[in-house]
This record gives C-alpha cells, structure tokens and sequence, in this order.
C-alpha cells in the first residue's frame, strides 16, 4: 500500500532551504572573491532559490492540512500557488540581473578569476545539482508540484553556473571584459524562461488536469476487478490536486439490491483503489439498473 507522502514532503522541504542557505553563502563568497558580475548574477539567483525553498516549506506544510469547514477539499492546490510566487520571484530576480548587466556594458570594469572563489562556486554547483536530482526524483514520485518546481529550477541553476564560469575563463583569457555583462543578461534569460515554464505548469494544474492516462487505465482495471455485483460504472473522472487525487463515479447495481450490499461494493472498490492512490478522494454515485448508460465499465 502506497503511504501518505506528505511527512516525507515537508521534510525534503526543510532540507531545500538548509541547501539553498549553504549554496547563497558559497555562491556570494565567488561573487565577492572575484568581483564577476556574472557570479554576482549567479549569486542573486541564489537568494531566488533560498526564498522558493522558504514558499516551497509553507506550500507543502499547508497542502498537508487536513480539510475543514471553510475548504472541504483540502488545501492540497496551494502546492500550485507556490510554484507561481517562484516564477514571480524568479521574473524579478531576473530584472535585477538585467540592470546590473546593462551597466557593466556601459561601464565595464575588470574582474579578479580568484582560484579559490571559482573553486567555491564550483563546489556551490555540485551541491545544487545533486539535490536538484533528488527533488526532481521525489517531486514525481510523490506527486509534489512544489518539490518538483524547485528541483527543476535548481537544474536550470546548475546549467547557467557551468556555462557562466566557462565564460568567466574565456573572459579572463582574453580580456574581453564586457563578456562578462553578457553572460549575467545569459542568466537572466535563462532564468525568466524557468520562471515562465513554472508559472505555465502551475496553471495547468489549477485548472483540474486529469491524471495521466496510464493511471487513469490502473483506476479503471481496479474498478472492473473489484465490482462483483454490479452491473457498471460510468461518467469515470479523475482530477489531480497536489499529491491529491479525486476520483469519481457512477455506479449501476441491481434495482432490488439493498442498500447494505451496494455498500459494500463500494467499500471493496474505495479500499483497492486506496491501495494504488493513498491520498485519493473518492466519490461514488450508486444508481438503479434502469440509469445504465451501457458504456464506460460494464461489469457484467
């Protein structure tokens, strides 16, 4: 049986901002150490991260929340609200990139490529890449839009870090130093297209996407094998709200069967489909034989 995820969730959440708090100071070191606007830039994509990890915590420790009178649903969709404070935070973050880039063109000055400050903003990478591995993982496996959100934005982290200290070299090679404003206005890029897929992908989910159709086929397999009884079950919807799942149905049983035995299919369905889908939300709607529409699953 597939347990509740939502411990699990708030505990990887406290560990995505212990990581972003660590990657801001050895980030801001680099920036500091060399003088680099586009470590500056890095740097300030840092601070993005650490308050996403902060939103990310509150989003998941809310969405655990039991539902209550004011939301009967839960607050499970609040997972969404978060990934679209981050895509703002991101925008804004890359609008400050963009101004301090764009006086670096216009009054370049030079740079120190310190050693060890670029050694520390190697290693700050290696840590954003190894546990933007691990909530990219755990976000799709335990259903987390808010985990997921910031793991892929740490990936996006890591790519743009790579890339501006291969230009920093270049920089300090040739004594282009106007390369290094360009590759802050690279990152700044790179980061709005992250924050837009975000905001993209959060409202997605607000507006009640269905799940997947391989598991929506698993859903239907469960209520076939578990039906005995019945005749049916049609008008089979599914939506998906955080790590929630709601799952509805009409189910047609014999007109003279009683309320107890109609019941009692239903528990045998709820109880297996609890088995696949922990955090689901079920609703069955039980009919007499004559609102059989002979579709969707036809049990006997």
């Amino acid at each position: 049986m597939r347990k509740s995820a939502a411990p699990l969730v708030t505990r990887v959440a406290y560990g995505s901002l212990a990581v972003g708090l660590l990657v801001l100071a050895l980030k801001g070191y680099a920036a500091w150490a060399t003088g680099s606007l586009a470590l500056f830039s890095d740097a300030l994509e840092s601070v993005v991260n650490v308050v996403t990890a902060i939103v990310a915590l509150v989003a998941v420790k809310l969405a655990a929340r039991p539902a209550d009178a004011s939301l009967p649903y839960g607050y499970h969709k609040a997972e969404y609200f978060s990934a679209v404070v981050i895509g703002i935070f991101i925008a804004v973050a890359a609008l400050v990139i963009f101004s301090e880039a764009w006086r670096g063109l216009v009054t370049p000055h030079p740079f120190d490529p310190d050693p060890l400050g670029l050694g520390v903003s190697i290693a700050a990478s290696a840590v954003n890449a190894a546990w933007a591995y691990v909530l990219v993982r755990l976000g799709r496996r335990e259903r987390s839009p808010a985990l997921s959100a910031d793991g892929r934005h740490l990936a996006t982290d890591v790519i743009s870090t790579v890339g501006v200290l291969v230009g920093v070299l270049v920089a300090a090679a040739t004594g282009w130093v106007q390369l290094d404003a360009i590759l802050a206005v690279l990152v700044g890029l790179t980061i709005l297209w992250s924050g837009w897929q975000l905001i993209r992908q959060s409202v997605i989910g607000l507006m009640d996407v269905a799940v997947d159709p391989a598991r929506l086929a698993q859903i239907r397999e469960l209520i076939s094998s578990n039906a005995d009884g019945a005749i049916e079950a049609h008008d089979i919807r599914t939506r998906q709200a955080g790590r929630m799942t709601f799952i509805e149905f009409h189910l047609v049983v014999p007109g003279a069967m009683s309320v107890a035995d109609a019941h009692a299919i239903c528990d045998r369905i709820e109880g297996k489909l609890r088995e696949q889908e922990a955090d689901a939300l079920i609703t069955i709607h039980v009919e007499p034989e004559h609102k059989a529409k002979h579709s969707g699953i036809v049990v006997v």
